[in-house]
């Protein structure tokens, strides 16, 4: 692998000296994958665009995001920039595995269940083009090999087919059961992307994190923690919104549902509206509650992050009901 690693680092340093005028374009780039553009987006398109859109979008999401925290942990390879000072980590602090990358891997899924909603060659191109330029920021900004980007779309394109392919069939199956039944089926779900990562961390079995991507990443940011590449708390977040989310819909439609129709000030109004639940629940208890490697601080993380899922995909639309930012539109699961 070192053969691997030292040609990736070559490629880097080349991408690197084209210039730091390209810094903060592949800045604005990568956010385009980041977790907290995500966040706005994928909200935006289940209150206000398409609401079975935005649903499966951020389904899609939280699954794929675990299986990609299963695969890091499998792999367990490092950033560049934890494997040698010699290129400049121009991203942020990076705490889980490289290979595969998420950006590219979530870029797929995402960007292509767009355009496969879309269906058109226009939506496809622009998907193409946003997964390449995501995965290229990563290589600049010193945050994943050339290796990592290529897994993360290869895998993105293997995961997205899987989800396309079952999704009208396990759904069928899923109408069959009642409201409690249904939630049950969406947690135990959960807790099994939980044991696909804990079956992933068997590889991890006499294996120790080098002191060297240990000192180059503290070297490379100082003020940050320590890396715990192998931590529960880099998948837990993705498992707990999942469940949320899936929880949030069901609920949602036993109301009566709604509808993402309205005068344009009232989309306005609905967005900015659940913009703010988003972000009390995301920002708050980050900054109440540390992060620790216990059970507790672990299920802490996994409600947290059900919780918001089951605002963003629930509670929001229900409560614009109430607030007559919306009507009822029955739907179904």
């Amino acid at each position: 692998m070192e053969n691997i690693f030292n040609i990736g680092i070559q490629i880097i340093i080349w991408l690197q000296d084209l210039g730091g005028w390209l810094e903060p374009i592949m800045k604005v780039i990568t956010f385009l994958g980041n977790e907290q553009f995500y966040l706005l987006v994928a909200p935006a398109i289940l209150w206000c665009i398409d609401a079975r859109l935005g649903l499966r979008l951020g389904i899609f999401l939280m699954i794929n995001g675990t299986i990609n925290s299963a695969l890091k942990v499998a792999f367990h390879g490092p950033r560049p920039y934890w494997y040698t000072s010699d290129v400049e980590a121009l991203g942020s602090a990076e705490n889980s595995f490289g290979a595969p990358s998420g950006h590219a891997q979530n870029s797929v899924v995402v960007w292509g269940a767009v355009a496969q909603h879309i269906k058109r060659r226009w939506a496809w191109i622009v998907a193409i083009l946003l997964m390449f330029f995501i995965g290229i920021s990563r290589l600049y900004l010193a945050v994943h090999f050339p290796h990592d980007v290529l897994l993360g779309w290869i895998f993105g394109v293997i995961v997205l087919w899987i989800l396309l392919r079952l999704e009208k069939p396990v759904l069928k199956w899923f109408k069959k059961f009642n409201l409690g039944i249904q939630i049950l089926l969406a947690f135990i779900f959960s807790l099994g992307l939980i044991l696909l990562v804990l079956l992933a961390q068997l590889t991890l079995s006499g294996w120790s994190l080098p002191i060297e991507w240990v000192n180059n990443a503290h070297l490379a940011f100082p003020t940050e923690p320590e890396i715990t590449p192998s931590s529960y708390h880099n998948f837990l977040s993705s498992v707990g919104a999942f469940f949320g989310m899936a929880a949030g819909w069901i609920w949602l439609v036993s109301t009566g549902g709604f509808s993402m129709n309205g005068i344009w000030w009232k989309l306005i109004l609905r967005y900015l509206l659940g913009l703010v639940g988003v972000l009390v629940l995301y920002l708050v208890p980050s900054l109440l509650l540390a992060d620790s490697e216990t059970f507790i601080s672990f299920a802490i993380r996994y409600i947290r992050y059900a919780i918001i899922g089951f605002w963003i995909a629930g509670l929001a639309p229900w409560l614009f009901v109430k607030v007559k930012l919306a009507s009822k539109e029955r739907q179904d699961v």
